[in-house]
């Protein structure tokens, strides 16, 4: 048996209860292999799968918070410091009911070789809570995230855990976080990111993913002989990242033509453009987490109850919700509809076996590690921007998030060209990504 596949079924073994955590393992792990094949003596000998698939510290803990009617409540809180080989953990705070350890775990391991492709030095960390702040008053999202970070602040630092945003943790929840964690420690330093740009934060921050991901997607297409300008989007959710990604595929000439939410999605071929990317901050920020009223308040679209937007036929597909959001059925519907491009926004959107049957089906994957990786990248600007006392203007950082993304792909497809890879995207990623951790551990021991 190789050193994957006896590596594959130890973590099966020990994380049999973790369905995320094993599907991004395993995806990564298959994808290696040329690079794990052609070190695999030295590999096995230090550990080296076995050491970079295991966190290097898992933290929990009870959450106990006051509601406004005076009853106290109680959630679990999770902080996975998965990797610091190539410098302090780094990665986002989730609150969501269906967050458990697994599911931090799934994003904590991508967060490594996201961060890794960034060229920044920033290890791989995620956490969060099943805390679910839609319906919750402004003092209830206060109050629990205040008792959140006051566990939460003895293990995190600008040296050593930096976490930032991700689902139902935006500007508002990192600043009442950040608050907290200043009146505790008496510092006022860059250990969250995510921030309002009064306390500190990045100007730009809350388009980063979004715009990244619509930069990726460029150079995607432009390598493979076209052109983004004129190209009907679909894409899903309704957040920062849909906000940001319409935003930027609006300024570079192509349309997104869909946006979705639990409740359903939205078409509008005339283009989710101009004020009706505005109007999705609203639909955020409502607390209501639907995206009906979009049809309401837009006569010309419509909404569709229940389903997601995989069926619309489109030139370019963006998922920008969950994960595994787009499954074999959905994949198959798209590959019909003559689905040429996908690019991954939000973190593992799609199944394994979906992936598996886009490249049987020719279908040209940009991975969400690569992708999506504008964000965080963001996110390390804002760590510079604190360490230094200054502001860095949006056409700062825009230039900055520009050049990185740019040199991600090159990475992805320099990867590709080295091992023989075609056009497989995600394997050139994941390899790229991580041979920059494995060098780095190497370099430090076993430790």
């Amino acid at each position: 048996m190789s050193y994957v596949d006896e590596v594959i079924a130890k973590v099966k073994e020990k994380n049999a209860s973790e369905p995320e955590f094993l599907q991004t393992v395993e995806e990564v792990l298959n994808s290696i292999r040329p690079l794990v094949d052609a070190n695999e003596e030295k590999y096995r000998k230090l550990a080296l799968l076995e050491r970079i698939t295991e966190p290097e510290r898992q933290i929990k803990f009870r959450v106990p918070w006051v509601d406004d009617n005076g009853q106290v409540q109680v959630n679990i809180g999770y902080r996975v410091q998965f990797n610091s080989a190539i410098g302090p953990y780094k990665g986002g705070l989730r609150f969501h009911p269906s967050v458990y350890i697994g599911i931090i775990k799934f994003l904590g391991f991508e967060q490594i070789f996201k961060n890794s492709l960034t060229g920044l030095p920033i290890g791989g960390g995620k956490g969060g809570s099943d805390f679910d702040p839609n319906g919750k008053s402004d003092m209830e999202i206060m109050r629990f995230c205040q008792s959140f970070i006051t566990e939460l602040y003895r293990h995190i630092g600008p040296e050593t855990d930096v976490p930032a945003g991700d689902i139902g943790v935006g500007g508002r929840e990192v600043g009442f976080m950040m608050g907290q964690y200043k009146r505790i420690r008496n510092l006022y330093d860059g250990t969250l990111t995510g921030k309002g740009t009064m306390n500190g934060g990045l100007a730009g921050r809350d388009e980063a993913t979004g715009y990244g991901v619509v930069f990726y997607a460029r150079e995607m297409l432009k390598h493979f002989g076209e052109s983004l300008e004129g190209k009907k989007v679909v894409i899903s959710g309704f957040g920062n990242v849909a906000w940001g990604t319409a935003k930027k595929l609006e300024q570079l000439g192509a349309k997104a033509i869909t946006i979705s939410g639990p409740d359903g999605y939205i078409l509008d071929e005339d283009g989710v453009t101009g004020e009706k990317i505005d109007y999705l901050l609203e639909l955020r920020s409502s607390g209501k987490n639907i995206c009906a009223p979009y049809a309401d308040k837009f006569p010309g679209a419509k909404f569709f109850p229940g389903e997601k937007p995989w069926g619309v036929k489109a030139d370019l597909y963006i998922p920008c919700a969950t994960q595994n959001e787009i499954q074999i059925d959905e994949a198959k519907t798209m590959v019909a509809n003559g689905c040429k491009f996908l690019c991954e926004a939000a973190n593992m959107p799609t199944t394994n076996e979906a992936i598996d049957y886009f490249k049987e089906n020719g279908v040209i994957v940009g991975p969400s590690k690569a992708a999506n990786a504008g964000g965080v990248a963001c996110s390390c600007i804002e760590m510079s921007q604190n360490a230094e006392h200054t502001i860095f203007t949006e056409e700062d950082v825009f230039e900055k998030l520009e050049a990185i993304m740019v040199n991600i792909f090159k990475q992805s497809i320099a990867a590709c060209e080295k091992y023989n890879l075609g056009d497989d995207l995600i394997a050139g990623a994941n390899i790229a990504g991580f041979e920059r951790v494995a060098n780095a551990m190497l370099m430090q021991g076993i430790v």
